[in-house]
């Protein structure tokens, strides 16, 4: 018996640790909340679970943890580091509670983990550099982001054939509807509902300047769907779509349901205000022939470059962004433009002309230090199927017609198939962006 336990202590003691050799604990504590900040502000910036949990992996890596196990879900991310057999693992948590729309944050924040992964910063001053990034003041005084929402509704009006009446006219409500929603958003009123009145405002003006002939050059149909298009910009539509394909079921669930739930809202403001206005007698004739996106290709490339410049400005993107964001919604609605001259259905269009701009953004972006997010977002809010759900939505309210189930069925068609192909042509992108890379790195040496 006593050899056996000799036997038995001297294998335990030769036995060799198993896991990496790590910091002290108050390091791996402070990568470990460094790690979760910046996944936090990308979180909330709009950016997917999977690139989260790469850039948190990064951080950590980077900082010599080697061992460590991310997840991801909507509203929360949790870090595990392993520490092998003779220390327990450590587990830190941190709950997104705030999603605000910040492409200089997010640009910042990209920014800080290049010099983290190049070993350029310690980990004491990065996690200052973090938390003077996540409570930094948005860029612009909050009324440069309303008159760029205006200029977007504006640019969104030249879009879809309108005139320069319809561009002034949908610029100003768009301005009241953000006023209004920024005073609602402080009265901490749920954005449902937030989503509904910003609909029933932009209805109500349609259905008052139809019903007293005020302008009467001005399309009221064009002139709800400007209100759509941007009100269906501030959701996260690539994010949603692209955690569904790379696995994070849960996220994207999450994601689905406040994007479901936000439009819902939505199409509740317009659908209760255009019933009002049927029982009021005074939208019996506000349904036109669906026009085409626009008639003359550069009058699309202009409106298309327009629209995302405004939408990147709105969203507080750095100056030096807002050319390349033009370029994108240039690329995306001329794509669009000359696919459906061939008679491609709107579908396709839609998809392709998705990608293109989702493989550009991902070359490019890095390149200029630009949220390859923000481009790729900007370049497809310009073909957001505003004016098709407005004609569904008539169908169904004004006319009673259950064709409009169809409409909107190839309106949310058109939606899965921008936010899917924006992300097939990143997953695209991803090999030449490193290709590149590598060439570059050969001709520096």
């Amino acid at each position: 018996m006593r050899l056996w336990r000799k036997r038995h202590e001297d294998t335990v003691q030769a036995r060799p640790v198993e896991g990496p050799s790590l910091p002290d604990d108050s390091t791996v504590h402070l990568v470990l909340d460094l790690a979760l900040r910046v996944g936090e502000a990308q979180m909330a910036g709009g950016a997917g679970a999977d690139d989260v949990t790469t850039t948190i992996l990064a951080v950590t890596n980077a900082y010599g943890l080697p061992h460590t196990e991310v997840d991801v879900i909507y509203t929360s991310i949790t870090v595990a580091c392993h520490r092998g057999t003779d220390a327990a693992p450590v587990t830190s948590m941190r709950v997104v509670r705030s999603r605000s729309v910040d492409y200089t944050r997010l640009a910042a924040v990209e920014r800080l983990v290049r010099r983290i992964t190049a070993a350029g910063i310690s980990a004491l001053d990065a996690y200052a550099e973090i938390d003077r990034i996540s409570l930094a003041d948005h860029p612009y005084p909050r009324w440069v982001a309303t008159l760029a929402w205006a200029g977007m509704a504006a640019a969104v009006a030249f879009l879809v054939g309108g005139s320069a009446v319809l561009a002034v006219t949908a610029a100003v409500v768009t301005a009241l509807i953000d006023r209004v929603g920024r005073l609602l958003n402080r009265r901490a009123l749920p954005f449902f509902f937030q989503q509904a009145v910003g609909g029933a405002l932009a209805t109500s003006v349609a259905l008052a300047m139809y019903s007293t002939d005020l302008l009467p050059s001005v399309r009221p149909s064009l002139l709800i769907a400007t209100g759509i298009v941007v009100l269906l910009s501030g959701l996260s539509l690539v994010g949603t779509v692209q955690d569904a394909i790379t696995g994070y079921n849960v996220t994207a669930a999450g994601r689905t349901m406040e994007v479901a739930l936000l439009t819902a809202g939505l199409i509740a403001g317009i659908t209760l205000t255009l019933r009002a206005g049927v029982q009021f007698g005074v939208a019996t004739t506000m349904a036109d022939p669906l026009p085409p996106l626009i008639s003359e290709v550069p009058m699309q490339f202009a409106a298309g470059a327009a629209t995302s410049a405004f939408f990147a400005l709105a969203g507080y993107a750095p100056l030096r962004a807002l050319p390349t964001a033009a370029a994108a919604g240039a690329v995306g609605t001329t794509t669009y433009g000359l696919l459906a001259l061939t008679g491609i259905n709107t579908v396709t269009c839609a998809a392709a002309a998705a990608t293109v701009v989702g493989f550009g953004s991902t070359i490019v972006g890095r390149r200029l230090r630009t949220p390859p997010l923000l481009l790729a977002v900007a370049g497809m809010v310009p073909l957001l199927p505003g004016w098709t759900i407005y004609r569904g939505l008539y169908q169904l309210t004004a006319d009673g017609d259950a064709a409009g189930l169809s409409t909107l069925v190839l309106a949310a068609a058109t939606a899965l198939a921008l936010a899917a192909g924006v992300v097939l042509g990143e997953h695209l992108g991803r090999p030449v962006r490193t290709g590149l890379g590598r060439l570059a790195a050969r001709s520096r040496r």
